[in-house]
């Protein structure tokens, strides 16, 4: 195996992602748990990350990369916030390192927007941005990160100007679970992308976002008066959801560029579909792989450049 040169390490809520990497940001080896912050927080974060690298037979002096919620208050240590605008290479310069283990670890700090009428945060899709727009771009340029919390990016030279927060992946599973949606999408199973119920959906909360309380009701009306299967309304509920999302994204933004999606697997597909019918330019762009390229940027500034050289 080529000699491992740092470990890439991506720390959510309530999942573990780590890569190790050579000096070229080839990815050597792999690990992947359930072991994120909610977990580590009770287990020890040292503890967590020296097993996974223990079971990779890494060296005890490798140093590690971390982004996402080890940077939380409740996380390992505290990363702060780069408030907005920001050149996401601020991200870097504001880096914390770990006080203690044998090993060289930094964690990434999070993104803060601080209007009075729109405050936001993320932690952890700063570093997909880092990755995605890391050859920048001197136009104005839109990013969708879907997720549990779905981030709506604009950034313009590698500069964020601004961002949004919409809980599109929460509210499906509050509603699916803890409503009277609940009734319809009971055993509902995986639905097509190109469903036209999906669809539908897609294109009526896009077009009236303001009856977004009457179209999540129909799913519920539609299974009582009109046979509405489970797995439709879910469909359904999944593209009102992404529709509002969408709506409420490209109406905020001045013009509308290329979307740059920074997703994968059902959630890319959902997306691209919903772009597609919506007649929305975009270009995929793997999530993983820009999570990977963001921490990479940051071990070779902050890991392995000389020390005249680091932030």
């Amino acid at each position: 195996m080529t000699k491992p040169a740092y470990a890439a390490v991506d720390w959510g809520t309530s999942s573990f992602r780590l890569w190790l990497m050579d000096a070229e940001d080839t990815v050597l080896a792999e690990r992947r748990s359930g072991e994120g912050m909610t977990v580590a927080a009770k287990t020890g974060f040292e503890e967590v990350l020296s097993a996974h690298l223990g079971a990779l037979a890494a060296p005890l002096d490798l140093p590690a990369i971390v982004c996402g919620m080890a940077g939380a208050r409740q996380g390992w240590i505290e990363a702060g916030y780069i408030t907005v605008p920001a050149p996401l290479t601020a991200v870097l310069a504001g880096a914390v390192r770990v006080v203690g283990p044998t090993r060289e670890v930094h964690i990434l700090p999070g993104l803060a927007q601080r209007h009075a009428d729109a405050p936001d945060v993320m932690r952890g899709e700063e570093t997909q941005l880092l990755g995605a727009l890391r050859q920048g771009a001197d136009s104005q340029q839109l990013v969708c990160m879907p997720g549990t919390h779905s981030k709506w990016v604009t950034a313009t030279g590698g500069v964020v100007s601004g961002f949004s927060t919409y809980m599109t992946g929460e509210m499906f599973d509050l509603l699916s679970k803890h409503s009277v949606l609940a009734h319809s999408i009971l055993d509902a199973k995986t639905f097509d992308p190109d469903q036209p119920g999906f669809l539908s959906a897609v294109q009526a909360a896009f077009q009236t976002p303001q009856r977004a309380s009457n179209l999540l009701f129909t799913i519920r009306s539609g299974s009582l008066l009109q046979d509405l299967s489970a797995t439709d309304a879910a469909g359904r509920l999944s593209g009102t959801l992404i529709g509002l999302e969408i709506a409420g994204a490209v109406n905020a933004a001045v013009d509308i560029p290329l979307i740059r999606l920074v997703a994968s697997g059902k959630l890319q597909e959902l997306y691209e579909s919903a772009f597609s019918h919506l007649s929305l330019a975009f270009k995929a762009i793997d999530a993983d792989e820009a999570v990977r390229q963001g921490l990479a940027a940051a071990a070779h500034k902050i890991l392995l450049a000389m020390p005249e050289e680091r932030s």
